[in-house]
């Protein structure tokens, strides 16, 4: 009989390298830049960070990258829907008006 997960099951990585890559779809996003557009954009208070690339992982539209083993948002990409903010268990992001 296979064991089943239980549902509250703190699920952890040691690197970053081990964790899995994020759900995405394979439309035109990445040829079309589309953050100029957005109304709110997030910015990560790298104090507040912890490292923990749960931003990475929840981003709808790829544009959360790791460099150096930090998160780096692509404003081209990025549409501030907010997500990484609402994920973000530190507080570490947060919605500013992006006025261009």
């Amino acid at each position: 009989m296979k064991k089943q997960k239980k549902i509250n099951e703190k699920i952890e990585f040691n690197s970053i390298k081990e964790m899995p890559l994020p759900a995405m779809s394979l439309g035109s996003m990445l040829s079309n830049k589309t953050g100029s557009w957005r109304n709110l954009k997030p910015v990560i208070d790298y104090n507040l960070c912890n490292g923990c690339m749960t931003c990475w992982k929840y981003c709808p539209d790829i544009c959360i990258h790791i460099k150096d083993e930090t998160p780096v948002i692509d404003y081209d990409y990025c549409k501030g829907c907010g997500v990484c903010s609402e994920e973000c268990p530190k507080k570490a992001i947060t919605l500013v008006e992006d006025i261009k």
